[in-house]
């Protein structure tokens, strides 16, 4: 999506309508050549994702192995600069620019704050609770194609404003945090109280690898269920908007179909109902829309797309002052209350109390007006002194007025103000929070006490961690518990494999393993994975009465590497894998069922585990899962080859388990995929392929698409073939054990 072409190829190249076919899951065939349309100086050519569409892509992957993108250098370290601010002065300092109109783009009733909060939400309002991508974790709103998105119309200017304060503090305070902040500091100054602060958003230097929707253009909405609920991971019904059409579904102005849609984005996003609604009504109590002309006869191009000259800015205004009360963003014009710089409970009042009758803005948006005539005094101008006007809402405002569960809770909070408040506080907190991780990655001053359940908490450690001669003893007595090796390397892995470097959710510490509902999965093998945790828990309670104590998340761990220094003896290399103790146990109360879900293993290619129902190919999932454990393309090579070769695929499945001796750590998988004494076909079980002798056409083994991947892509192939030379025997054991390690110990932060 985001590779750029060689320039000025002048070379006759193929159609782009009609690129060669190539799929990921079929067999070779005869590739016929396509006629070759002739072109001459075309700038750029074909990028290799143009001429092969479905060719394998592990850009994703790619952005973790090179850290040179990063001007901070590589050992950079971001806890450690933040720690070393002034909080309380970088906060005056965002006070002072809330005040501070700019000629070139003035603010708004003479304070910022509304636009402020606006761009700190669409900062944080991007994240989706199926993958935890998007987010404000990044800074990612600077990059394309964010920066660029409809609903992101003139938040380019709201950077603008605050580049002076991030050029003051430099490294010391990212992008992500300084978004955040700015909104939090823009609350507090028109007198609402937050919840808190807490700094750690590492700032991104080029877009991360999102997808957005299957859409090709902005304000397309192709992405629903038959059941109109929204095609996971996505969050957004409409690309280029952070939630829902404002004018209701595909602008149909049915306020029941936006409530419906409310709920779907929203749900998608991690928010229940009443989070959903504060967030909405707390918001809307700030500022106003912007839509003071037609927007096709007004904006210029995109930040992206805009001339150079304009330095990033987009969205160029040719109409009126261009700015001020010429302003167009939305296309909806007006505000929701009388006081949009102050906290109030105004919106709740106004949406309930009066009747409210359809209108159109200057720009042609249909919005809502109330009936009353004498409404049409309440709302100052934002910029000319003297000019009122009516109070205006969304067809999704007037959703919540109309939804019955959405109207019973807005009834609610205008009886009782402060559980609205709260309520906002609370959603505000979690919105700009989810994709931070756990509270051990918070930092500041400014950090809540409270604990919140969304935040995965765990109890604090009650005894001293293992020592080295407890994991001795322990392994020992794991290895002689009858357990087998694949056993306990399936066990550890399930464990740690939920981790996501998207959100930071998951992971090993906690054994939420042995909890509902990760204990359920089909991944995971319940039965099996029942009778593992009941002879590690035994083995648990046996070295507890010694005086010495384990957690279940470190002795899960523990057991999955005391079976791989055991597989890799095996194989004539001794190798020590490294173990870092002091996991805790989380408890049931602590393991939320519905957020525990969003982490549920559909696909796993390290453990050749796919959920036919995915509208993604193995192949890919695959990648998506490396990606989201933060690994490179050689780590998840050799933790794939290794897997097959410690027989750890998921219901003991011997697909793609290409050695003679399983439960040995070695290259066997790669030695034998690139052989060319096995000849590969289609099975006639769908999903999976024979491999025969090629001299006699005997059964020798069989595979998945994912495994049958490391030798059909080039890239792949190139780092397989340097795990299967013969040189590579003890490079492919200690580069697994180091892969291995890196997923057991990414949660622990």
């Amino acid at each position: 999506m985001f590779a750029t072409a060689p320039a000025f190829a002048t070379t006759p190249q193929p159609s782009k309508a009609s690129p060669r076919p190539n799929t990921l899951d079929t067999a070779a065939k005869t590739v016929t050549q396509l006629p070759v349309a002739p072109t001459t100086n075309v700038p750029g050519g074909m990028t290799n994702r143009e001429w092969w569409p479905n060719r394998l892509d592990l850009t994703a992957l790619r952005q973790h192995e090179d850290t040179r993108a990063n001007p901070y250098g590589a050992d950079f370290n971001y806890a450690k600069e933040f720690n070393s601010l002034d909080l309380d002065a970088v906060k005056a300092d965002i006070r002072k620019v809330l005040h501070t109109s700019q000629p070139w783009w003035p603010s708004d009733y003479g304070n910022y704050g509304p636009f402020f909060i606006r761009m700190a939400w669409h900062s944080a309002g991007t994240y989706r609770a199926a993958d935890g991508r998007g987010g404000s974790d990044g800074g990612e709103q600077r990059f394309d194609p964010l920066n660029s998105w409809p609903d992101n119309v003139s938040l380019d200017k709201a950077r603008r404003l605050v580049w002076p304060i991030k050029q003051k503090y430099g490294r010391k305070l990212s992008w992500g945090d300084l978004m955040v902040l700015t909104g939090n500091v823009a609350l507090e100054d028109m007198g609402f109280k937050t919840v808190g602060f807490a700094g750690g958003r590492v700032d991104a230097w080029e877009p991360d690898m999102v997808f957005w929707g299957p859409e090709t253009k902005f304000m397309g909405a192709n992405r629903s269920n038959p059941d109109g609920t929204i095609r996971k991971p996505l969050g957004a019904t409409t690309m280029g908007l952070i939630y829902v059409n404002p004018e209701g579904p595909n602008g149909d102005h049915d306020p029941i179909g936006a409530a419906a849609d409310i709920r779907h984005a929203f749900g998608n996003m991690a928010m229940s109902d009443e989070e959903t609604l504060a967030l909405i009504a707390g918001g809307h109590t700030f500022g106003k829309a912007h839509g003071a002309h037609p927007q096709k006869a007004c904006l210029g191009m995109e930040p992206t797309a805009a001339p150079i000259e304009q330095q990033g800015f987009g969205w160029q205004n040719k109409c009126g002052k261009g700015n001020a009360e010429d302003t167009v963003t939305s296309g909806l014009e007006g505000a929701w209350s009388a006081s949009p710089t102050q906290f109030t409970t105004q919106y709740v009042d106004n949406l309930l109390n009066f009747d409210w009758v359809k209108t159109k803005s200057p720009a042609g948006a249909t919005q809502w007006i109330p009936t009353d005539p004498a409404a049409q005094h309440l709302v100052p101008d934002a910029h000319l002194p003297g000019v009122t006007h009516a109070p205006i809402m969304f067809t999704t405002d007037i959703a919540l007025k109309d939804d019955p569960g959405f109207h019973a809770i807005l009834v609610k909070w205008q009886q009782n103000p402060e559980l609205f408040a709260q309520a906002f506080a609370r959603a505000w907190f979690k919105l700009t929070h989810r994709d931070l991780g756990p509270q051990a990655r918070y930092l500041g001053k400014d950090v809540p006490k409270e604990s919140f359940a969304w935040q995965d908490t765990l109890p604090q450690p009650s005894f001293a961690p293992i020592n080295a001669k407890d994991q001795s003893r322990l392994k020992q007595m794991v290895l002689a518990s009858g357990l087998t090796g694949p056993q306990l390397v399936r066990t550890a892995w399930a464990s740690a494999a939920t981790f996501r470097s998207t959100d930071m959710r998951g992971g090993a510490n906690g054994a939420r393993l042995r909890l509902d509902p990760q204990r359920g999965w089909a991944v995971n093998d319940p039965a099996e994975l029942a009778t593992v945790l009941a002879k590690l828990s035994d083995i648990q309670q046996r070295f507890d009465k010694g005086g010495r104590q384990v957690s279940m998340a470190d002795l899960i761990v523990l057991g999955g590497n005391a079976a791989i220094e055991q597989a890799a003896a095996r194989g004539g290399v001794k190798v020590s894998v490294p173990f870092e103790p002091g996991r805790v146990d989380a408890t049931q109360a602590q393991t939320g069922m519905q957020t525990m879900n969003d982490l549920k293993v559909t696909a796993d290619g390290f453990r050749n585990y796919f959920d036919p129902s995915l509208t993604v190919s193995p192949p890919e999932a695959l990648v998506d899962k490396a990606d989201t454990l933060d690994l490179t393309v050689p780590e998840m090579t050799v933790l794939v080859g290794g897997m097959r070769a410690l027989d750890a695929n998921s219901g003991g499945s011997r697909n793609g388990v290409l050695t003679t001796r399983p439960g040995t750590l070695s290259n066997d998988f790669f030695v034998n995929l690139l052989s060319m004494d096995t000849a590969w076909s289609k099975s006639a079980t769908p999903g999976l392929y024979d491999g025969k002798d090629r001299a006699n056409g005997a059964p020798r083994w069989t595979a998945t698409s994912v495994d049958l991947i490391f030798g059909s892509n080039s890239e792949l192939r190139a780092v397989a073939e340097a795990y299967a030379s013969d040189d590579a025997r003890e490079r492919f054991v200690t580069d697994f054990v180091a892969a291995w390690t890196k997923v057991m110990n990414e949660d622990r932060f």
